[in-house]
């Protein structure tokens, strides 16, 4: 069993919806933190999304995204996600750090690296945390460089600073025959969690996750290493699916909640 208390909806579960009617209807299912995107935000408006998250009571885990360091206008964008994650009372920005430019994959991790080194000061003076996420490898061309759990921790020791961790998303993870003894030596790295599931077969790599318990990843096994860290905040359920439009929207919350109580 989970606590029901850790459960956090990322919002792209429901992307169909907006800002405001994601967050009304979370509060109505009992869902208490949400984990927004900054597409979602902006198109809300910032202080408006602020305020909605606010009087709502609500809670916010994260915020997605920042990062994509190897893009020219990486430190500028950067700057202004994490003013919207401290505006918005979000603790970590959730970092996807970039593809390679040009085939050079070490110049892309330098990249990266130095781009966090950049940043970490003006988050730490905001009060939110860079959370590194490492992406399933299929993604590397697109989005990160940083692909397996074992180098986002080691990216994350380097700077040996408590305002860098690392994301662990299963979806992303899962695979990995190192993640045991990875995660075993992660104490005070986890900057948050995700979960869903990989789905046979894969419709889409990218936006063919499904819910928990419908395919074939071992989330009681991951989330009892990531417990066993010393981790215990919250736990997104993020799913990204658009198939998930078409289910009624307190069946599907209802059905969130339910699996995630059972672990």
């Amino acid at each position: 069993m989970t606590d029901p208390a850790r459960l956090s909806l990322n919002l792209i579960t429901v992307d169909h919806w907006s800002l405001g009617e994601a967050v009304e209807r979370c509060a109505s299912a009992g869902i208490r933190t949400v984990a927004p995107w900054r597409h979602k935000v902006a198109s809300t408006g910032l202080a408006e999304s602020a305020r909605i998250i606010r009087e709502a009571g609500m809670a916010v885990s994260s915020l997605c995204r920042g990062g994509f360091f190897t893009a020219p206008d990486a430190t500028e964008d950067n700057r202004r996600a994490v003013e919207e994650a401290a505006a918005l009372g979000a603790p970590v920005l959730v970092l996807v750090c970039g593809p390679p430019v040009a085939r050079d994959l070490a110049a892309a991790r330098a990249t990266i690296a130095a781009g966090i080194e950049r940043l970490l000061p003006f988050a730490a003076d905001h009060g939110v945390r860079l959370g590194i996420e490492p992406l399933h490898p299929m993604m590397v061309g697109e989005r990160s460089a940083i692909v397996t759990i074992g180098e986002a921790l080691a990216l994350a020791r380097g700077f040996d600073d408590p305002g860098v961790g690392v994301v662990v998303d299963a979806y992303h993870v899962f695979w990995d025959p190192r993640l045991t003894d990875e995660l075993a030596g992660a104490a005070g790295l986890i900057a948050g969690y995700h979960v869903s599931d990989w789905l046979v077969p894969t419709a889409d790599l990218l936006a063919g996750r499904g819910l928990m318990g419908d395919g074939i990843i071992d989330l009681p096994g991951i989330r009892a290493l990531i417990d066993a860290t010393g981790y215990d905040g919250p736990i997104e359920v993020e799913v990204i699916n658009p198939a998930l439009a078409t289910v009624p929207g307190d069946e599907l919350l209802a059905d969130i909640a339910a699996r995630f109580a059972r672990g």
